[in-house]
């Protein structure tokens, strides 16, 4: 039996995909560790942030709604610190140097690392802004694509304190 040469190529494709390792970030799963180069020259891992309920943030600078949302995220990561919250901005696909802008722009007392993609491969980015929400126990409880309201970024907040 011969197969058809579009099927063949399907097969491969999807055999190539899966055997690259890379996990796709899911809600009530461990989210994908990750090293990222932060906007000050650094590197920051997930791992690292192990035993704190974390809240990725992924903006760009270019993006009307992320600019309006950061000045309260940046309050939040003021305000629940001392409960061990931790903010990070992932600035997608553009320079560190357009992340540290935005974060002396906007006064950020988060990190914000700089994504080559990879991040925006295992959380499905295809729109900003997107906010992961993620448990001391590095468990996902909850991704967001796209703007939300003061009182849903709250709530989803004090759901991983």
């Amino acid at each position: 039996m011969k197969l058809p040469f579009n099927l063949v190529c399907a097969a491969l494709i999807l055999a190539a995909c899966s055997s690259s390792g890379k996990k796709i970030a899911q809600v009530s799963q461990l989210a994908p560790d990750w090293t990222q180069p932060t906007s000050t020259g650094g590197t920051l891992t997930l791992s690292s942030l192990r035993g704190k309920p974390v809240y990725l943030n992924f903006f760009a600078t270019w993006c009307p709604p992320c600019k309006e949302e950061t000045p309260y995220i940046n309050t939040l990561q003021r305000q629940y610190a001392s409960r061990g919250l931790q903010v990070v901005g992932i600035d997608e696909l553009e320079s560190a140097t357009q992340a540290e802008g935005f974060r002396k722009q906007f006064h950020l007392v988060y990190p914000a690392v700089v994504d080559n993609g990879t991040l925006q491969a295992q959380y499905l980015i295809n729109g900003l802004p997107v906010h992961v929400f993620i448990g001391r126990d590095g468990v996902i409880r909850k991704i967001v694509a796209g703007e939300m309201a003061h009182a849903e970024i709250l709530s989803a907040v004090r759901s991983i304190l």
